[in-house]
C-alpha cells in the first residue's frame, strides 16, 4: 500500500500523520499543495489538519485551489480513498468534495480535548476493523461546528454517510456530526484526530483502528 500526505502552508498535523501511517504500515510520502503532480499511484491521500494558508476569509476556503487539489478530485473520482481530518475536512467541503460546511464552535473558542465518539457506520471503508461502537479521540478546533440544511441531513442520514458523531453536544454540529462521507464511501471527513491516539505512549490507541480499516479496505480492493 502506498499513502501520501498532501502539505498546505500552514498544516501542523502532517507530521503526526505521517508518523501514524508510518508505523501502522501505510507506507506514507509528502507532497506539496503547490504540486501538480498526478496521485494516481497512490491508495489513500490524506489532508492533516492544521491552518492552511492562515484560514483567511473562511477554513479551507484557499486551500482548495491549491494546485494538488485537482489531483484530489481526480483520485476521489477514481475510487481512491481521500481523508480529510480536521482542516482537511474544511477544505473537503470548500472544494466540493464533501456536503456541508465547517462553522465556528457555538460556543466561540478553541477546544482542545479528547471526546467520545459512535461510530455510525461498522463497515465503512474506515471504520471495519473497529469492534466497539464507542471510541475515545482527541480533537482541536475553533471551527469545527458542522451545518448542513435540512435536505442535506436528511440525505446523509438515508445514504449512510454519517461516519461518526459525537456522543455529547462538543461544538453544536448539526445532528452531532463528526464525520461523513462522499455517496461513494471513499472520501471522508471528520474534526476529531485519530492520528493522535495511536501510540501507547500517550494512553490512547483508539486511533489505530481507522487505520488498520484503511489498509483492510485497500487489501479488498488490491494494493499498488
Amino acid at each position: 500500500m502506498k499513502s501520501v500526505v498532501v502539505r498546505f502552508p500552514g498544516s501542523n498535523c502532517d507530521e503526526d500523520m505521517f508518523y501514524a501511517l508510518q508505523e501502522l504500515g501505510l507506507n506514507p510520502s509528502f507532497v506539496s499543495a503547490q504540486s501538480d503532480i498526478s496521485l494516481a499511484d497512490y491508495d489513500a491521500i490524506f489532508l492533516p489538519g492544521g491552518f492552511s494558508y492562515g484560514d483567511y476569509l473562511r477554513t479551507g476556503a484557499i486551500a482548495r485551489f491549491s494546485p494538488i487539489m485537482q489531483a484530489v478530485q481526480a483520485a476521489a473520482d477514481n475510487g481512491q480513498l481521500v481523508v480529510g481530518i480536521c482542516n482537511g475536512f474544511q477544505i473537503l467541503t470548500e472544494s466540493g468534495l464533501l456536503p456541508g460546511q465547517l462553522m465556528m464552535n457555538e460556543v466561540p473558542g478553541f477546544i482542545c480535548d479528547e471526546t467520545l465518539l459512535q461510530v455510525e457506520q461498522a463497515e465503512s471503508a474506515f471504520t471495519n476493523a473497529y469492534t466497539t461502537d464507542e471510541i475515545l479521540i482527541p480533537v482541536a478546533h475553533a471551527d469545527g461546528r458542522y451545518y448542513a440544511d435540512e435536505q442535506t441531513l436528511a440525505d446523509l442520514e438515508s445514504n449512510h454517510q454519517i461516519v461518526f458523531k459525537y456522543t455529547s453536544n462538543l461544538n453544536g454540529s448539526e445532528d452531532m456530526i463528526a464525520g461523513i462521507t462522499n455517496k461513494q464511501g471513499n472520501v471522508l471527513g471528520m474534526m476529531p484526530h485519530p492520528e493522535r491516539a495511536v501510540d501507547p505512549l500517550i494512553g490512547n490507541t483508539d486511533g489505530q483502528n481507522f487505520f488498520k480499516s484503511i489498509l483492510a479496505t485497500v487489501a479488498t480492493q488490491g494494493v499498488n
